[in-house]
């Protein structure tokens, strides 16, 4: 009896001295890289302009890298998605890109004015920018300006998260439309 009683006791203080262990933080849901929950998924908002396309530029942050196309008025529209091949516009041939996944990057602007001249000349429409010791950038490319719309290819080392959005320039003289795309998933 001794014995069973002192097994019995024994148990208790153990099970007694488990439970207010504090849980493991292992088995909890990891936090977001850098807070990012974008996701990877087909982003838009379709609103045209007759605003064009004036320049194209690029830069490197701690958690993404930004691609910012800038329009000489008010803020417009974009499509954005994933693609097995990125296409030029009006044509349809592939734009050759490098990296592990390619961005379709469209806005909702003409890259030419009302009298159909061009209002954006890249000095190389194969390198847009350079994006050489980027983290997650391997190309950005001209994929033309028809109908209304400008299309961008956008090599990425994988298939990444990634957002955009739109920034009201003062006055509304001045707009931009910027695609992020994250370094690494969480």
């Amino acid at each position: 009896m001794k014995k069973t009683f002192s097994t019995l006791a024994g148990s208790v203080l153990i099970a007694g001295a488990l439970a207010v262990v504090p849980a493991s933080t292992a088995s909890a849901t990891p936090s977001p890289y850098c807070g990012i929950t974008w996701g990877s998924l087909n982003k838009s908002q379709m609103q045209m302009t007759t605003a064009s396309v004036v320049n194209v530029r690029s830069g490197r942050h701690d958690c993404f890298d930004r691609l910012v196309v800038d329009i000489a008025g008010p803020v417009t529209g974009y499509y954005a998605e994933y693609v097995d091949t990125v296409r030029h516009d009006g044509s349809g041939h592939p734009v050759p890109l490098r990296g592990g996944a390619y961005l379709q990057f469209i806005v909702q602007a003409p890259a030419y004015d009302r009298h159909g001249n061009q209002t954006y000349r890249p000095a190389n429409y194969r390198e847009l920018v350079n994006v050489n010791g980027y983290q997650t950038f391997r190309q950005v490319a001209w994929a033309g300006s028809f109908e209304g719309q400008t299309t961008f290819g956008v090599g990425v080392r994988a298939r990444l998260p990634f957002r955009v959005f739109t920034l009201d320039g003062p006055g509304d003289y001045h707009s931009r439309v910027v695609i992020d795309v994250a370094h690494y998933w969480h």
